[in-house]
């Protein structure tokens, strides 16, 4: 049987071997994510961000970042998590469907010149396509943050939208990659709008 040892020496060597390969890939396009995402915030707009399970916290994470700080003193940005509002939440999933869990409250609080993180590893999560949807309905561009070739989410992408798609199929390794590159946009949102 293999060792515990082992199997965490090799979960920390693909990661780190990933998180290099990918840099090339996804280099320019989080310049972009960061662009879009400035040109938001200098407009007045918010920052709105979704997704499921792990990718809920990564959403949370992300929206905290921007409203208290990430590692520069600032003052707040705007930022919502729609998937913080468990009330909210279960009362569409009960009354409508899951599927509009996120894509309801971005009309109720998306508005033009807003932007989006739709965050999915798989890029079909049913919730997260319907929010993109929605956003493209309101004016509202995207930053799509995925993995293993961006599945439904892929063919969605406008020419003024963003995909961040990490080169692997395995969940736990887009996470990986999907944190990183929240960090890489908070500090480059920190460091365009707050320059030392």
């Amino acid at each position: 049987m293999e060792s515990l040892s082992s199997r965490i020496s090799a979960h920390f060597a693909e990661s780190a071997k990933l998180k290099l390969a990918a840099v090339d890939e996804m280099r320019a396009p989080l310049v972009r994510g960061i662009e879009l995402m400035v040109e938001t915030l200098r407009g007045g707009g918010k920052i709105l961000s979704c997704g499921n399970g792990g990718s809920a916290a990564d959403a949370q994470h992300f929206a905290a970042e921007l409203i208290n700080r990430f590692e520069r003193e600032r003052p707040p940005l705007a930022a919502i998590a729609l998937s913080t509002d468990t009330s909210g939440l279960t009362s569409i999933a009960n009354d409508y469907a899951y599927q509009q869990v996120f894509s309801k409250p971005l009309r109720a609080l998306g508005r033009r010149g807003d932007a989006l993180l739709a965050i999915s590893t798989s890029g079909n999560s049913g919730n997260v396509v319907d929010a993109v949807n929605a956003a493209h309905e309101l004016g509202i561009r995207v930053v799509a943050l995925t993995g293993n070739g961006g599945g439904k989410m892929n063919a969605l992408m406008r020419d003024d939208d963003v995909h961040l798609c990490v080169p692997h199929k395995t969940t736990a390794r887009i996470q990986e990659v999907h944190l990183l590159c929240i960090h890489c946009l908070c500090d480059g949102i920190d460091t365009v709008l707050f320059p030392r």
